[in-house]
Order: structure tokens, then sequence, then C-alpha cells
């Protein structure tokens, strides 16, 4: 499969004010690719474009629940970049409960953002992609739609969905100039654990110390994240791994598919209890 040039069109990247999403737009701004960047917060999203330098950017404030939102941003994007061949997905959130301690609405809240959100711009952006001669799609899954742990139910619920997306997405996709690629982070350092939601019934501190075990466990930083992110654009991988644990969730999963929680459940343990009271 021929190798993708970035340099010289423009990528579009959702979620790209904070985290991985930020760091790729910086990396890829170096190398004085394009940019068409997406997030809800615009505040954020101001002060990174503030910083790249050498290339065009654009920022765009949109709502990723809102699909009329999506498709009108997106419209607005294809107008400004004539030439895009790359979309990565980094939008997206967690939350931390147990399924009796979560509502429907807080569940189908982060449906909305990390399922919804990726296949509603994947669907605007995929005419302009197809209009190029060669393009990419990158969606950003994660360890957990490989392995799904107790405690993460809507998140794991989730990214497996973002997993299949992405799968069925590339099977119809085959032979056209589009390729579909997810990528499968494990413990980045983004903060996202730390600043995400938590179920309303969950008391504010055991979660806190729920997260907070859940961060120790983490050990890529995000530019080394974010330089395996991009590369497995350019080569337009179908399946990357990225981290350590990554690797070893993905052979333990192929190993044991029905028993990989056993090893899992011990030190996860800590980082999946928001039920026990802080003494």
């Amino acid at each position: 499969m021929k190798h993708l040039d970035l340099v010289g069109s423009t990528t579009v990247i959702t979620g790209a004010a904070n985290g991985m999403g930020a760091e790729i737009a910086r990396l890829l701004a170096a190398r004085g690719v394009h940019l068409a960047l997406i997030d809800h917060d615009a505040a954020a999203l101001a002060m990174l474009a503030e910083t790249l330098d050498g290339t065009i950017v654009t920022t765009h404030v949109i709502d990723l629940h809102d699909d009329d939102a999506v498709f009108a941003g997106v419209a607005e994007i294809t107008a400004a970049h004539p030439r895009i061949n790359a979309l990565i997905t980094c939008a997206g959130s967690s939350m931390l409960g147990t399924l009796d301690q979560l509502t429907m609405e807080e569940m189908r809240w982060l449906t909305d953002v990390n399922l919804w959100g990726t296949v509603s711009v994947t669907k605007a952006l995929l005419p302009a992609l197809r209009a190029a001669p060669s393009a990419h799609i990158t969606h950003l899954a994660s360890v957990y739609a490989m392995a799904a742990p107790a405690g993460r139910i809507p998140y794991a619920m989730s990214k497996f969905a973002v997993r299949a997306f992405s799968e069925a997405l590339r099977h119809e996709l085959e032979g056209s100039s589009v390729t579909v690629g997810a990528v499968y982070p494990a413990g980045v350092r983004t903060g996202i654990i730390l600043h995400g939601r938590y179920a309303a019934a969950i008391d504010p501190d055991v979660a806190a110390r729920a997260a907070a075990a859940q961060a120790k466990m983490y050990h890529t930083e995000p530019a080394d994240a974010a330089a395996l992110i991009v590369r497995a654009t350019e080569r337009r991988t179908a399946r990357a791994m990225v981290g350590r644990e990554a690797r070893l969730i993905d052979v333990l999963v192929r190993a044991a598919p029905s028993a990989y929680w056993r090893v899992m459940r011990r030190p996860l343990r800590a980082a999946i209890d928001t039920t026990t009271p802080i003494s």
C-alpha cells in the first residue's frame, strides 16, 4: 500500500485542543502539514492554534453531540481546505462507575461522545476524503476496545463499538482510495481519567481515588503516542498498538479470550473500586 504523504494536504483532527489531539497537531504543524482542528473548547483550541507556526491552521468549535453542527462544521472545513487526505479522531472522554451506580443518561452521554461523535464526523468528511487521490482515517479506540474491565462498562462499550465501526468501514471502503485504521492506546498520560466524568452516585473522594490509581498505571508520554499515531496514519496501518501494556493485553486476550480478567483484575483492583468508602 502506498505511503500517505500528509505534507501539502490537510489533516483534520478532532479533540484537538488537549491531550493526544494537541500533540498530534503540534507534530504535524512542525512538518508543515495543513490542519483543521475540531474541539468543543473554544479557548483551549485558540490557545493551541496561536502556538502553531509555519502552516495553515483553521479552528472549528463543534459539539460532536450535535449531528447538524458536525455536518455544518465539516462543510466549513472542506470550503477552507480543498485538499484533505487524513482524519484523526481523538475526541473522547471517560466515565467511572459500576452499572448499579450509572444512570442510563450518563452512559448515553459517553456513547454520544466516544462513538457517535466519531461516526458523524467520519460520515460528514468521507466525501472530501474520497476526492483525494489517497486518504486515510485513523480512529482512536483504546486498549479497552480489546479487553473490557469491570467499572468501565460505558467506556469499554463505546470503544468496542469504535473498533467495530472502524473495521466495518475499512471493509466497506476496500478497493477505494480511502483506507481506515484503529489505534489502541494504553496508559497515555493525557489526564483523561483525572478530568473525565464519574457517576453522580459515587462519592467524589472515592471517584478521585479510583482515577488516581488508574493514572498511576499510565506510562506513555502524549508526544510519544502522537508520533506513533502519525506513523500509523502515514503507513495507513489497519491496527496499531500504543504502549507496552496495549501489546501485552492484545496477546493476553488472544491467548485467553474468556479468562483474561483473571490476570487483569488484581492490578486494576484500586482503579475500579468506586464503592469502598474513604476511611
